[in-house]
């Protein structure tokens, strides 16, 4: 209700105005926020993965301890069962270190691998010996000899050598934070002394089970504790800057370094326990190994042995498993930036928590001990020993029981040393504390990798808190020239979105620039620092833009750049209330430019391309923006002194300090990028009917920002529209997405990044082989199809052969306009399907090169791929076999007939493919659709018949269906914002052969037309325009047709011929036109009168006859012709009214100050410039200027404590406006050049007064800017001699447009359809082969070739039947099945880290509520050199 109350007050204060205060709204246009639902799942998905955390580390430490409780010398087991569970502790320790042999060996077998540094592996290796020998010696030595708190104490004495090499490197940032390693060392070593001290106290006074030996123990246990603190050495080394160059070069091969270490590792553990137990204990009988009932065995004896069995087997499971598990959601706290909540506090708490849960399991358990003496605790420690055999209670309690009685609770003479025990566990547990403080203050990114949150990739699961707070990365930096830095700084990077349009409507038009505006407000001012780092660009590539007037042969935008210039306006209304403030418009040699200012500040421009002067299309006009953008650009951008000053009359320019020249940020952000690398200058590649909010975009930059290796990154494409087609195609991209694409992420690389929505690396696209080739134009048959068939597709292969990476956001969503017509899906799809295969096909051939240059993409994935191609080639087959099932279900055939019978339909429409037009095909098509849709509705319903009338669906047919139909079910479940998609499933499956089959053979017999399909306008090449006709009429008498015209031009033709006529004295000679060049002052003709909107004359009828030559010559811009000067003169000159003594538009403190008239170059001007300007001098009406000048003060005034003065003003300006314009002009109407001037004069007036009585005179200028901005009119420009000059060679040298002479073209048919029957005949013959051979399996009969499987009844019981299966079938059905469980796996995988990656997205957010803003005197330019110097307004 607020809302609506809202959009009526905004109406009415514009119905105020003018009689038309109607609007469009498009959907998106309103603020951004935070949404409350995401913000509450976001902290259950932070207090889910915490308590994971906690929970899985209490689980494994605990785990452990009772593993080697259970193998301890003094515990009631047996000695067979002892020597089982030290087994279990070998085990335990193995897992890890087996875990990371299996992914490093696959990383290096399948990934990259790059040859170590014999000397630097060496050392590694060296140290991953001793900290395994540490690590064995400690759990398989030392912990069975002790008691289980102590055990659980002792660990923390592993952080000491991290805690000496933070004092010896100095790593604190803050000198006093000294203090927190120099107190974890002295708290170690003070819990090492409470230990030699616990079991001094615990020999004297004869505490049961404590030997003499205790005490080699306890030094056995300092030496390890010590090796095992080796593991975190390269944490505090990374930090510290030392040994930098063997870090660098041991990450390059750190891979195959972890498969050797990972095999060194459990050598050594093997070797531990053989010479400890074998050779020095001599307590391992091996034949004890064997838990197999024998004959002499008893019942009790094989229980014991099977109980045995099983708290091995689980306890270890719990360990292994719960440890990995550990390691994981630790990793995901981080990720998620949950670091204190999720990942500090749990880990470091869990040595706590595993106290507080055994003692509380002690208190509560020790009374259920069947024979247990509870009246105190020595009598209750006493009556233990002779419960080892008799009690029934469980074995694990007992054995943990009895090892806490081994402390000092038990002894008969003292129990306060247990004191000295707790303290012990105290000081070790701070120690661990302070020498991990770093990690509570612990910065993430939004997106990390782990190996920049861990130093190891190995965990050690004796230990996984400690060894999650040790390997936690420290960043902090100290070089010797700096005393402090931090490595994980964002860096900035330049976002230039560029949308491509061919024929788009007004709605299509509406979604692209919505999107752009959702992105400047979200963005902000590109002066001001943003939460996401980056600046960005808009750029709009219009084909196809201007058009011929058929009777004058003059150039002019066409209905789409109309449409274009409505659709920027009134979203421009949308989003700010007002006009468009600064708009130029460029004459260029590819057409024309209009660029904007959008309210932020940011720039928006549109590049309209006439066909007849560059190569129209969206390839072409792709490697046009990315030559000006990447080319020249960042040619301008390295060199920048090539930046000339532009002489624009209200385009102000700024020198910074250093002597460069550069333009105001808010018009040209080229400055900033001189400080940005190729690397992170992204190209956002748009379609021109795209819709997304910010957040898509900055969820694909988090992609190539993390991963330098990425290449491109797409987003998750929605198609958008009405009708059955449209139903078809939501799930069909529903499924690509959810499973075709995520596994080609997951095992490799996409293949293809969509043109609409896709994000690329500008030193990707610069790379070798890419852009360069991508130029390329086709001359071959395979080349027509392979590059301008399918572009987007092209591209990414070339950037794949080149080593680079292409991944998919599922988060990131992007809504685009998909064919809602039969003709036009088809029409698209006859180009895509060629295109899919040919640049398969191409990255198939050169496998063997890809996977040595590319490190992800594998031998295996490339296997992959040619099971996926192999698929979509026996495609129609499969479709043709699948209807001949349905045949037998649905009418009780034959098998052998009803594949005759199936095969029919698809050779028939294969002929009329090749003989009919392709209209004609496509309604055929249509009509075999639906009669295909009807039998596919039938088999579906008969097959679930046939399960019902077998009573069970436990056969190959019916699993598959189940098991598909569940796979989609759940597979829209875990994508709920999607989950509606499965609606369309049937609509989907029903159109299955013509997707499948018709679709395929159509693609492929049509492969030789190479025509775009969509979008195409049967309207004439030629269009006529009205403009300034005065007189326009038809006249038919008899048989002649009469067409009657007048423009403005005929009649000041005529005009100049009669007064020629009358005064023949008077001649338009070259000399005088010379003479008025040099002698007049031009006017700018910034705001015509109303009855002067409809064209331009000059001032004179020598001007007059000149302008009329230069207009039949608008393409050429020779600057020493006579019509060029003329025509210079002509574009500045205005309509005159009644009184011709109109000034110059020249006002003090406007943007025209600072430049002298012979600074201000005559622009030439084109036929199509003027109506272009004449639709944005409708912000100088009566009506817009009121509201834009409201809007203006509010903006530049926007800070809390100036809306006073701010609302006062608004009143005030606009009351005086009216006084001015009330009764001069009507709401419609354009203010001309003096009553602007005269305006501008009693606004600045009136504002100066109020600013005055309200004592905020520092305001003036803010306000005198606001006014500026009002009053300015669109700027006609013209580019530098630079930026020209690119263009013309750019033209030249790749994107002149391609005329191809008739004996080419016809060579050129021929080889498409040579290629077009070479590749019918391939396709043909393998489907043939395939239907042949299940023919011949169904003629032979089921009997003598067949596969029998037996029927199983839902509960599971066998039915006594069995059921005969073709091979051919089951081996591609189990193939396909084989197919989609892998992908459903790969699904599972990408869901869980697109989930991470939206919740990290979400904790970083950019906070909408709006911020107070510094009152500052003037505008401010931060010099990017000389950080700290700034200039001022007052500078300028």
């Amino acid at each position: 209700m607020e809302e609506l109350k809202f959009r009526g007050r905004k109406r009415e204060g514009r119905h105020r105005d003018t009689w038309d205060p109607f609007q469009l709204n498009p959907i998106g246009a309103e603020k951004e926020e935070k949404r409350r639902c995401f913000e509450l799942f976001q902290h259950l998905v932070a207090g889910f993965v915490g308590i994971m955390v906690l929970s899985s580390a209490v689980i494994s430490k605990g785990s452990l301890l009772v593993l080697s409780t259970l193998s301890s010398p003094t515990s009631t087991r047996t000695p067979k069962e002892r020597q089982y569970y030290v087994l279990m502790l070998v085990c335990s320790l193995v897992v890890p270190n087996l875990l990371v042999f299996l992914k490093s060996l696959w990383k290096c077998a399948f990934k990259n691998f790059v040859p170590p540094n014999m000397r630097t592996l060496g050392i590694v290796c060296g140290i991953e010996c001793l900290v395994s020998l540490g690590t064995s010696i400690l759990v398989l030595v030392v912990m069975p000899q002790f008691d289980v708190l102590t055990n659980l104490f002792i660990s923390g004495g592993v952080c000491m050598l991290s805690s000496v090499l933070q004092i010896a490197f100095r790593l604190q940032r803050e000198n006093w934070k000294i203090i927190f390693p120099i107190c974890s060392l002295m708290l170690v070593l003070t819990g090492y002394f409470l230990l030699g001290a616990d079991y001094y106290v615990r020999v004297s006074s004869y505490v049961s089970g404590q030997e003499d030996d205790c005490y080699w123990y306890v030094g056995i246990a300092v030496f390890a504790s010590f090796l095992v603190s080796l593991t975190w050495w390269e944490n505090p080394v990374q930090a510290s800057n030392n040994m930098q160059e063997m870090l660098t070069e041991l990450d390059t091969f750190r891979d195959f370094v972890f498969v050797i270490s990972s095999l060194l590792r459990i050598v050594v553990i093997a070797a531990v326990y053989l010479i400890y137990h074998v050779l020095i204990q001599e307590n391992i009988v091996w034949s004890d190994f064997d838990f197999t009932a024998k004959a002499d065995d008893d019942e009790n004896t094989i229980a014991r042995h099977r109980e045995t069995l099983d708290i091995g087997l689980i306890v270890l499971f719990l360990q292994a498993f719960f440890s990995a598990a550990c390691h994981w959601f630790g990793v995901v706290a981080c990720k998620i930036h949950s670091v204190r909540m999720s990942f500090a506090f749990p880990v470091c708490f869990t040595g706590p928590a595993v106290l507080i849960l055994g003692m509380i399991l002690f208190l509560t358990q020790s009374e259920d001990l069947a024979g247990a003496d509870t009246t105190s605790i020595t009598d209750f420690c006493s009556s233990l020993v002779e419960l080892s055999t008799k009690n029934t209670s469980a074995v694990v309690m007992l054995e943990i029981t009895k090892s806490i009685c081994r402390t000092s609770l038990s002894s008969h003479y003292w129990t306060w040393p247990f004191s000295l025990l707790a303290l012990e566990g105290i000081c070790m547990w701070l120690g661990l504390i302070t020498c991990t403080y770093y990690v509570w203050n612990f910065r993430v990114q939004r997106i990390e990798r782990t190996t920049e949150l861990f130093v190891r990739r190995l965990y050690e699961s004796a230990f996984i808190d400690l060894s999650l707070l040790l390997n936690t990365k420290m960043k902090v930096v100290r070089t010797r020239n700096q005393e402090s830095s931090v490595v994980d700084d964002v860096e900035n990077c330049v976002i230039y979105l560029c949308a491509t349009m061919w024929h788009e409507t007004y709605d299509e038009m509406l979604k692209i620039l919505t999107s752009m505006f959702r992105l400047d407000r979200y963005r902000g001012d590109p002066k001001e620092e943003h939460k996401d780092v980056f600046d960005f660009e808009c750029h709009i590539f219009v084909d196809d833009a201007f058009m011929i007037e058929k009777e004058t042969g003059k150039k002019f935008v066409n209905e789409y750049v109309t449409d274009l210039i409505h659709v920027v306006i009134e979203v421009y209304r949308v989003f700010t209330n007002k006009e468009p403030d600064d708009v130029s418009i460029i004459e260029t040699p590819y057409g024309g430019r209009l660029m904007f200012v959008m309210p932020e500040g940011n720039m928006l421009y549109f590049h309209l391309k006439d066909k007849q002067l560059i190569r129209n299309k969206k390839r072409w006009s792709q490697i046009m923006y990315l030559y000006y953008l990447l080319g020249w650009k960042g040619y301008i951008v390295k060199n920048p002194q090539k930046i000339t000053r532009q002489n624009n009359p209200c385009r102000a320019s700024l020198i910074s300090l250093d002597g460069e020249s550069f333009l105001l940020p808010q018009h040209d952000n080229d400055s900033k990028r001189k400080h940005i690398s190729d690397d992170n200058t992204y190209i956002m590649a748009l379609d021109g009917d795209t819709d997304f909010h910010p957040a898509a975009l900055i969820l694909l930059v988090d992609r190539l920002r993390k991963y330098g290796n990425v290449g491109a990154a797409c987003g998750r494409i929605h198609p958008t529209g009405m009708g059955p087609m449209v139903w078809y195609q939501k799930f069909e991209y529903a499924v690509g997405h959810w499973l075709q694409k995520t596994a080609e992420h997951v095992f490799g690389s996409v293949l293809c990044s969509p043109g609409c929505f896709s994000l690329f690396r500008g030193s990707a696209l610069m790379d070798d082989n890419v852009l360069k080739r991508y130029t390329t134009t086709a001359t071959r048959a395979s080349e027509y199809v392979q590059y301008d068939q399918g572009e987007d597709r092209w591209l990414c292969t070339l950037l794949l052969q080149q080593g680079w990476r292409v991944e998919y956001n599922a988060a990131s969503d992007a809504y685009t306009n998909s064919p809602q017509e039969f003709k036009e899906f088809y029409n698209q799809r006859r180009r895509w399907g060629p295109s899919t295969l040919a640049n398969t096909l191409d990255l198939l051939h050169s496998g063997n090169e890809t996977v040595k240059r590319n490190s992800s993409i594998s031998r295996l994935y490339i296997f992959y791929q040619i099971f996926t191609v192999s698929s979509s080639i026996l495609g129609p087959a499969s479709v043709s076999l699948m209807i001949a099932g349905a045949f037998q279900f649905v009418f009780q055939i034959k098998g052998t007939l009803s594949i005759i019978i199936a095969v029919i339909p698809p050779i028939f429409y294969m002929f009329i493919c090749f003989l009919a037009k392709p209209n004609a095909q496509i309604i055929i098509a249509a009509i075999m659709s639906v009669l295909y849709a009807f039998l596919m509705l039938a088999s579906f319903f008969a097959i679930i018949g046939d399960m019902a009338k077998q009573g069970t669906f436990i056969t190959p047919t019916g699993l598959f269906l189940v098991s598909m139909a569940v796979m989609y079910l759940v597979t829209a479940i875990l994508h709920p914002q999607e989950f509606s998609m499965i609606i369309y499933g049937l609509m989907y499956f029903i159109c299955i052969p013509s997707g499948y089959l018709l679709l395929t053979i159509y693609s492929l017999v049509n492969m030789h037309i190479v025509t775009w399909g969509t979008r195409e306008t049967n309207k004439e090449k030629e269009e006529k325009m009205t403009q300034n006709v005065l007189c326009d009429h038809n006249c038919k008498l008899c048989c002649w047709d009469m067409k009657l015209q007048v423009t403005q031009e005929t009649d000041n033709l005529l005009l100049q011929q009669l007064q020629q006529a009358v005064n023949p004295n008077t001649q338009v000679t070259e000399q005088v036109v010379k003479e008025q060049q040099a002698n007049t002052k031009k006017e700018i003709n910034n705001a015509p009168n109303e009855e002067n909107n409809k064209g331009i004359l000059s001032k004179s009828s020598d001007s007059k006859l000149a302008k009329k030559d230069s207009d039949s010559k608008s393409d050429t811009s020779s600057d020493d012709s006579v019509d060029s000067i003329a025509k210079k003169e002509s574009a500045y000159s205005s309509i005159e009214d009644d009184n011709e003594d109109d000034d110059n538009m020249l006002y003090d403190g406007s943007l025209y100050s600072g430049f002298t008239e012979e600074e201000r170059e005559i622009l030439p001007q084109s036929d199509w410039v003027q109506p272009v300007k004449e639709e944005f001098l409708k912000k100088l009406t009566y009506a817009n200027m009121k509201r834009n000048l409201q809007e203006q003060i509010r903006y530049n005034l926007r800070n809390k404590n100036q809306e006073d003065v701010c609302e006062e003003l608004v009143m005030m300006l606009t009351d005086t406006v009216n006084g001015e314009l009330k009764d001069k002009v009507g709401p419609e109407d354009v203010l001309s050049d003096s009553q602007l001037e005269e305006l501008q004069y009693a606004l600045n007036e009136a504002a100066r007064r109020i600013l005055k009585t309200n004592r905020m005179e520092r305001l003036e200028r803010r306000v005198k800017r606001a006014i500026e901005k009002t009053l300015i009119a669109p700027q006609v420009e013209k580019l530098t001699e630079e930026e020209h000059d690119f263009w013309k060679k750019l033209l030249e040298r790749y994107l002149a447009p391609i005329v191809d002479d008739k004996a080419h073209k016809e060579e050129v048919t021929r080889e498409l359809k040579s290629l077009r029957n070479k590749a019918v005949f391939l396709y043909f013959i393998v489907n043939v082969l395939w239907i042949v051979a299940t023919f011949f399996l169904q003629a032979i009969g089921n009997d003598v070739i067949s596969i029998k499987i037996e029927k199983v009844w839902p509960n599971g019981t066998s039915s006594g039947e069995y059921l005969k299966v073709e091979p051919l079938s089951l081996m591609f059905l189990l193939s396909f099945a084989v197919l989609l469980v892998v992908q459903f796996l790969a699904m599972l995988y990408h869901r869980v880290y697109t989930l991470i990656h939206v919740v990290s997205y979400r904790s970083t957010e950019k906070d909408y509520i709006p911020r107070d803003e510094e009152d500052e005197e003037g505008l401010i330019l931060e010099n990017q050199i000389a950080n700290g110097l700034v200039i001022t307004s007052d500078d300028l």
